[in-house]
């Protein structure tokens, strides 16, 4: 028979005097809290305030085509359009696409309303309707430029262009002019074809492609690469340009560009090109400007000066 176990007294009524005692306490905390309550406050729904969501800023958007960092593209060109918009009166920024197609399409959707760019990514914008008004003169006073086919300087399987049939080969990107589409005009004169090559890579982005063509090169992952002239004095005292050697360099094609997009307002356009065109390098402040941007003068263009660049477009299957 199962026993059953039973409480003393004592420690039943000990039991429910805790229980109390708690009761107590917990009673006494809900009052303070109440005490301490704000007032209640009315709120009239029928006063209310719209928010409004910030748009994009307002102004004219500027953009140097990606072939350098973000950082040496802003420092290049920031003084130019700070130039601008303090010579026209109008409110121009710089804007930094990531890669050459993101470049391309943001004119397309009017997203930049100027922008510096290689003759190679004009002809292809200038078919949706951006139209060139100003071309460089660089600091060297030419106004071609061209491209150099560079590898390490203890690489001693390449002495010729010829060499380089079956080697890997790293380029700045599909569109960049001097630093991938003027080499492959100087192969296909030698009778070499893209499919002649081992590989052919293109430099990671966003921005500072010029620059990891080299870095790649110096390092061996590739066995040539292609550049525009005057890439490697913005490496200089970064790298041992030593350890690079200037394999070539191939024929030149007109400069770098000025363009606006296709409904910009010709006289918006007419403004900036004669603040462009005013820039005098015998000025003291605008050859600061200048110099920055590695631009000896800004001269006037039209779109048939690019004519050159159809043609070898043309050559390559790429029209």
């Amino acid at each position: 028979m199962r026993k059953v176990r039973r409480c003393h007294p004592l420690t039943s009524n000990r039991l429910v005097l805790w229980g109390l005692a708690l009761a107590e306490v917990l009673f006494l905390l809900f009052c303070l809290g109440c005490a301490q309550e704000e007032p209640t406050k009315h709120v009239d729904l029928s006063k209310r305030q719209e928010l409004v969501v910030p748009g994009p800023e307002k102004g004219l958007t500027y953009a140097y085509l990606p072939q350098y960092s973000h950082t040496t593209s802003y420092k290049r060109h920031h003084l130019l359009v700070e130039y601008l918009s303090n010579a026209t009166g109008l409110h121009l920024r710089q804007v930094f696409p990531d890669t050459f197609d993101d470049h391309v399409k943001m004119v397309e959707r009017g997203q930049i309303d100027i922008t510096f760019t290689n003759p190679f990514v004009y002809i292809k914008m200038a078919r949706q309707g951006a139209w060139s008004f100003a071309r460089i003169i660089s600091s060297s006073g030419r106004a071609n430029f061209r491209s150099e086919i560079i590898c390490r300087s203890d690489n001693h399987t390449l002495k010729t262009l010829a060499d380089c049939r079956g080697k890997r080969w790293i380029a700045v990107d599909p569109l960049s002019a001097a630093g991938y589409l003027f080499a492959l005009g100087e192969f296909h004169g030698l009778g070499i074809q893209k499919q002649d090559f081992a590989e052919i890579a293109f430099a990671p982005g966003p921005g500072g492609k010029q620059e990891n063509v080299v870095l790649a090169v110096l390092a061996g992952k590739y066995d040539f690469g292609t550049i525009r002239e005057g890439t490697l004095d913005v490496l200089r005292g970064r790298i041992d340009i030593d350890q690079i050697r200037i394999l070539a360099r191939t024929k030149s094609y007109p400069e770098w560009l000025f363009a606006a997009r296709r409904d910009l307002d010709q006289r918006v356009v007419g403004k900036i090109a004669q603040a462009m065109f005013a820039l005098d390098p015998a000025n003291p402040q605008h050859a600061s400007i200048l110099e920055a941007a590695d631009i000896g003068r800004i001269i006037p263009a039209k779109d048939q000066d690019f004519d050159s660049i159809r043609e070898l477009a043309h050559m390559l299957n790429l029209d």
